[in-house]
């Protein structure tokens, strides 16, 4: 992906207002609500970062508590939102958030990986079981224009497990946003 391409138009199956119950057991009396790329992006400047898979090692140890660490600091450069998108579907990116105690970074659930597809970063890690993922990428995005785009090193496929971190780091995005350049929303 490169800066100045516009998203694509996708729709996102997102649940909202699922309960557990007292008792235990999953959530549930919610209803599906459609969301679209625009419904994020139009008219903002945000941040999307994107990874591998909700409850796995790096995304639950760093990438995910970083940026909600990061988030006041970020949201104070000129920055709206600040998203967590995953190959995911939307039961498990609210629990996973609800699991890590994630209140100001936002989840979207790419259920079906066609944000992830248009994007180019869908993998493949069926050697794990996971079926497709993402891979690892982090986004300025300003009016639904990529603004500035990082992805980790290779795109690894089935067979490897190679899964770096470098780039996609929340203090990376606060460098480029502490940067000289002067961006307006």
């Amino acid at each position: 992906m490169r800066e100045g391409v516009k998203l694509p138009k996708v729709t996102f199956k997102v649940r909202t207002g699922d309960q557990a119950p007292e008792d235990g057991g999953c959530p549930i009396g919610g209803a599906w609500v459609d969301k679209t790329t625009d419904d994020y992006f139009k008219g903002k400047r945000v941040i999307l970062f994107s990874l591998p898979g909700a409850f796995t090692p790096t995304c639950s140890s760093k990438q995910l508590p970083g940026f909600e660490y990061n988030y006041d600091n970020i949201k104070g450069l000129k920055i709206d939102e600040v998203y967590c998108m995953s190959v995911n579907d939307s039961f498990v990116m609210n629990a996973w958030a609800e699991k890590m105690n994630i209140c100001k970074v936002k989840v979207i659930p790419d259920g079906s990986g066609n944000m992830t597809r248009f994007l180019g970063m869908l993998i493949g890690k069926n050697h794990l079981g996971f079926g497709n993922r993402s891979w690892r990428f982090m986004a300025v995005i300003n009016d639904g224009v990529i603004e500035k785009w990082w992805q980790e090193p290779g795109i690894n496929n089935d067979g490897v497990d190679d899964d770096p971190y470098e780039q996609t780091t929340p203090e990376n995005m606060l460098a480029y946003l502490h940067g000289p350049h002067t961006q307006t929303r």
